[in-house]
């Protein structure tokens, strides 16, 4: 059976808020009725909300970041060769960034996906803030005590 997309709000909102963010799908589900003579089967139907209402207005920040995260894998998939090839001080902190930026968003989205509820979500979001930051500084530390990382993956390498 189809998944059938209820429209209660249509005619009070318009189709925007109801396509993006009062969406409520329904998954066919066959129940077997007693009287056979009316009816054999019937169909009963499950409501799920997909987002919440401000969606809308975060719509165009989200697809930015979507963009944003892209950009930044496809940066890093380029500045790995040139910190072999070419390793200065300038991309060992560019990389430190782009490595914690890029560790951050991704945690942030398994965190999205895995962890639920107002105070988990809030505790679990400074968890990662915290975590990234400490990151960036360790990493800036190495960088600035220590070889950098362009050579200490070079050396890495070479054992």
């Amino acid at each position: 059976m189809a998944s059938l997309i209820f429209l209660s709000t249509f005619c009070q909102r318009g189709i925007r808020p109801v396509l993006l963010c009062h969406t409520h799908l329904s998954r066919g589900l066959v129940a077997y009725q007693k009287n056979r003579d009316i009816e054999a089967f019937h169909l009963a139907a499950g409501r799920i909300h997909t987002t919440s209402a401000h969606c809308i207005s975060n719509s165009r920040a989200a697809s930015k970041h979507w963009t944003g995260e892209r950009v930044l894998s496809i940066v890093l998939l380029g500045m790995a060769p040139a910190a072999y090839l070419c390793p200065s001080p300038l991309l060992d902190y560019s990389l430190a960034a782009a490595l914690t930026l890029h560790g951050h968003w991704g945690i942030g989205q398994v965190l999205t996906d895995y962890v639920h509820g107002d105070a988990k979500v809030k505790l679990a979001k400074a968890g990662v803030l915290l975590l990234s930051t400490a990151t960036f500084f360790g990493l800036c530390y190495f960088n600035y005590h220590d070889v950098g990382l362009c050579k200490a993956v070079t050396m890495l390498w070479q054992i």
